[in-house]
């Protein structure tokens, strides 16, 4: 009689955590109460947020590529179609606007202004910040309060104020009254950024200092200020910008058109009845470029500052 067994299979066996790994079931995502998985409402989440980022990206870049455009079309080409396809460019417009706005003094006039003023903004405000973030007493939170409180005072209010006051003291139409508005403007926001800095400086290096001998103006100018650096990058950057920016102060205190500012030159073009924008759009452009090169400059450094502090040791 013959047997019907069938001889085992000599070939080589898998490994038993392969047959393990094989035998299971493959995972299935997990779904929804709805039947959705959710790994396909994650990609739809952030295909949601790619689309949304990419929209505010365009409404924020879409005015300025539209003032360069509009600065390199000609009058009648934008008076034919404000918001058409440009049908011939000129730089003609920039050349205009540079001679008519005095661009070359104007914009020395402002630079003069924002440097002084930054500088006066950073060491007395650095100087202020310093025993204020040190000494815990209830004077010094009163002042810093003080200090807190001036940041919510607008310009427009104490405008009159410093008109007479400028006026007594034989400053008006004065580069150094101009400086001392803008440093008094600004100082309560340069000791809001030191103050906050300053207090999460470890204490154990003035400490340290005071032991070799270092008195309290030594130990700043050593020890605390060179650590400061990036938030004065961060602070120097937020006070340029309002000072090359500001249209106020150097239209009322500043009556010379020789010691004007570029900002106050450029919108000089705008009329209570008609607007140019081929006139207008390039002097604003003009205005604005030496801002452009300094934040290029500082850019690392203003990151450094506004991260500084979000991670504790």
């Amino acid at each position: 009689m013959t047997s019907n067994i069938s001889a085992p299979p000599t070939g080589p066996r898998p490994p038993a955590h392969a047959r393990r790994s094989s035998d299971r079931p493959s995972p299935r995502p997990r779904r929804t109460p709805s039947g959705t998985p959710r790994i396909t409402l994650r990609r739809l989440a952030r295909g949601l947020g790619t689309v949304l980022l990419c929209l505010g990206t365009v409404l924020f870049v879409l005015p300025f590529l539209f003032t360069v455009v509009t600065s390199l079309r000609t009058a009648a080409d934008v008076a034919r179609s404000p918001l058409g396809i440009p049908h011939s460019l000129t730089l003609k417009n920039f050349t205009n606007a540079f001679s008519q706005i005095h661009y070359g003094s104007s914009t020395l006039n402002t630079l003069l202004i924002t440097g002084l003023s930054c500088v006066a903004v950073t060491v007395i405000g650095s100087l202020a910040a310093y025993p204020l973030a040190r000494i815990t007493q209830h004077w010094s939170t009163t002042v810093y309060r003080l200090f807190i409180l001036g940041t919510s005072v607008p310009v427009f209010v104490v405008v009159a104020p410093l008109y007479l006051l400028m006026r007594d003291l034989n400053l008006l139409d004065t580069y150094a009254g101009v400086v001392f508005i803008y440093t008094a403007l600004n100082l309560p926001v340069a000791v809001f950024f030191y103050t906050s800095f300053i207090r999460s400086i470890p204490g154990d290096l003035e400490e340290a200092a005071a032991l070799d001998g270092c008195g309290a103006l030594r130990t700043f100018f050593t020890i605390i200020l060179p650590l400061l650096r990036p938030v004065t990058s961060t602070l120097l950057t937020f006070i340029s910008l309002q000072i090359w920016n500001d249209l106020l102060v150097p239209l009322v205190f500043l009556q010379d058109p020789g010691k004007r500012t570029v900002m106050v030159n450029a919108y000089s073009f705008i009329d209570p009845h008609t607007v140019q924008p081929t006139t207008l759009f390039p002097a604003a452009l003009l205005g604005v470029l030496p801002l452009l090169f300094i934040f290029v400059f500082l850019q690392r450094q203003v990151v450094a500052g506004m991260s500084a502090g979000a991670v504790k040791s």
